[in-house]
């Protein structure tokens, strides 16, 4: 069965193309084209831009939900919500936790991935424990600590759907560890960290070359015996193999920043991702990050969620289309490089080929929105899983 879009304006990597249809069939796209094909099916765009899928590879959950919640049903309901903002693509992510914490959240993302009617789930996302306590935001310190190699062993053993993981390389065995990740297909990112520019320079020949929300918790130049010294921050622009993230909810980033790295990193380098916790989507008011019912209580105002005291940012409540509508409005970035961030840069940082751009061949991952970044349809491998 084929299905066709008409009267969208089509985003690609090089601008909006105008008057043509985009054409799919058994989930793939088959063409993008001026000419009039016969279909099946017909989804009349009314002048919406056509993208593809947002694809979000740092997400803690939404809808009320948290992946560290340890049921499918948490998995399900946080990515529907995700899926209903745009989100084809997502890796769940869990915050700093036991190695039992982590081994539940697994068990219950394995029950949950295939589920029909909601995004893409390919992998996971481990950002913690293995941090710097010193820059642990919102991660909860009694469960940071320093590589365990048999705890590594443990987690890496109980799934190969662990797709990134986030830790300090600062830390005595970052080399080992990052060994022992890409052997198993896992990006080393670096986050929560205390890493000079030399650490990030050491450890990037054992796959440390993604930095996790750049800014956040990364440090800059510091001071030693009076000498300045580089950080994560001047590693990331300086170093041209190096990736990053960022959260562009307008709160994490101010305007300036945005524009900063958009300029300095070039697109092609930068995915726009959520960090959202289990609010997002949600009414404002009092929260929980991590797990419910022995999670760290986070208070969400003025559209953002932070420490009870008010004294650091807990995640965020953004879901894919407002990083978007951000990166566009407050940051006035064009629209098909802000879609790109959010759906190229990411789908090349994680591997997949498949996906993150619309042409013959990709996965059928489209999503239909306005002028606003308002979502109205969400498509998923060729299926509809969200209309508005």
């Amino acid at each position: 069965m084929t299905t066709k879009i008409i009267n969208g304006r089509i985003v690609t990597p090089d601008g909006i193309l105008d008057g043509c249809c985009l054409c799919f069939a058994d989930g793939i796209i088959t063409a993008i084209t001026a000419d009039e094909l016969p279909a099946d099916a017909v989804i009349d765009a009314e002048g919406q831009y056509v993208s593809p899928g947002f694809v979000d590879i740092h997400t803690h959950g939404a809808g009320g939900a948290d992946f560290l919640d340890g049921t499918a049903d948490a998995y399900l309901t946080a990515a529907k919500m995700h899926g209903a903002h745009g989100t084809t693509t997502l890796l769940p992510t869990t915050t700093s936790v036991d190695r039992d914490g982590i081994l539940v959240a697994v068990k219950a993302y394995e029950e949950a991935r295939k589920h029909p009617g909601i995004p893409d789930m390919p992998g996971l996302h481990l950002e913690g424990p293995n941090l710097a306590a010193s820059q642990k935001g919102a991660q909860e310190e009694r469960f940071i600590h320093p590589f365990d190699k048999q705890e590594t062993l443990d987690i890496l053993n109980s799934t190969d759907r662990i797709l990134r993981w986030t830790a300090a390389p600062e830390l005595e065995g970052a080399e080992w560890f990052g060994d022992l990740c890409r052997e198993r297909g896992v990006l080393p990112c670096i986050g929560h960290t205390e890493a000079t520019y030399f650490d990030v320079v050491r450890t990037l020949p054992h796959g440390f070359s993604h930095v996790t929300h750049l800014y956040s918790c990364t440090p800059s130049i510091t001071r030693k015996n009076a000498y300045r010294i580089a950080g994560v921050v001047e590693a990331a622009y300086l170093l041209d193999d190096i990736t990053v993230e960022i959260i562009t909810d307008g709160a994490h980033l101010p305007a300036e920043l945005l524009k900063f790295v958009y300029k300095f990193k070039g697109r092609e380098k930068i995915a726009l991702v959520t960090d959202s916790m289990r609010a997002a989507g949600m009414p404002e008011g009092e929260s929980v990050l991590g797990k419910w019912d022995n999670g760290l209580p986070v208070i969400v105002e003025d559209g953002v969620a932070k420490l009870l005291d008010r004294t650091a940012f807990a995640g965020s409540v953004a879901t894919c289309d407002r990083l978007v509508r951000t990166m566009r409005g407050l940051a006035g970035i064009p629209l098909h490089d802000a879609v790109y961030m959010m759906t190229k840069s990411p789908s090349d940082i994680m591997g997949f080929t498949d996906r993150g751009v619309l042409e013959p061949g990709k996965r059928a991952d489209i999503v239909l929105f306005d002028e606003n970044i308002t979502v109205s349809r969400t498509i998923v491998n060729g299926e509809t899983i969200h209309t508005a």
